[in-house]
């Protein structure tokens, strides 16, 4: 179980409730780090962990495809993947995700960003399908609880991710045409949860948006 640490807490509570075997990787931090990468990749080896299951944001997403793609390997994962940019070669662990905060588009796609504060560098590497989360669980209600200055954040995240690619200078006017709509949504859904944070309609469809604003469907030049 991936995650910040208020994040997990009630859920390995529920899950070990139920009978699971379950180990925590917590702490997981905004631009997961190298050495939490490592602590995560020696605790789901420890534990023989068949499936990891990130509750959090885009971060802690991103945080558990990389241990997804290092438990098995036998390679440094920094130089393989992020310096090299090699694909797995060894088995993967599954990933699900619990969305608790919506901007970045990982529970949908096969990015993982992660920085190395020794050699000052922030690298992401897009995996193919292999490593995608197997499910992504999005409810909206998850998200309430996010300070306003957090939730507004990840509204221009989406807006970032969405202009980026429609500005990318590929000729491709069907994606165009869905990010307009995607971006004309977001602005109207954004002016109601500023208002009403808890608004569950505007919310699940901002969840949503920031989904389709990152992933294989709607990317151009990628």
């Amino acid at each position: 179980l991936v995650g910040s640490e208020m994040c997990i807490r009630d859920r390995t509570r529920i899950l070990q409730e139920s009978g699971k075997n379950v180990a925590e990787i917590a702490g997981v931090m905004p631009n997961p780090t190298l050495a939490k990468l490592y602590e995560g990749i020696e605790i789901a080896r420890k534990h023989h962990a068949d499936l990891l299951l990130a509750v959090g944001g885009g971060s802690v997403c991103d945080y558990a495809k990389a241990v997804s793609v290092s438990v098995n390997c036998e390679e440094d994962p920094w130089e393989k993947y992020y310096l090299r940019f090699e694909e797995p070669a060894c088995e993967t662990l599954p990933v699900g995700c619990v969305l608790t905060m919506v901007g970045t588009g990982s529970e949908m796609n096969g990015g993982s960003v992660i920085t190395n504060h020794a050699t000052k560098q922030k690298i992401g590497h897009v995996f193919g399908e292999e490593v995608f989360p197997k499910f992504s669980i999005l409810n909206p209600v998850f998200t309430f609880t996010l300070p306003k200055y957090q939730m507004t954040a990840g509204f221009f995240d989406i807006m970032s991710h969405i202009l980026e690619q429609y500005f990318s200078g590929e000729d491709d006017n069907t994606s165009d045409y869905i990010m307009e709509g995607l971006l004309r949504s977001l602005i109207h859904s954004t002016r109601i949860a500023v208002e009403r944070p808890t608004d569950y309609e505007a919310r699940s469809n901002i969840m949503w948006i920031a989904t389709w604003a990152l992933n294989t469907l709607v990317a151009k030049g990628k």
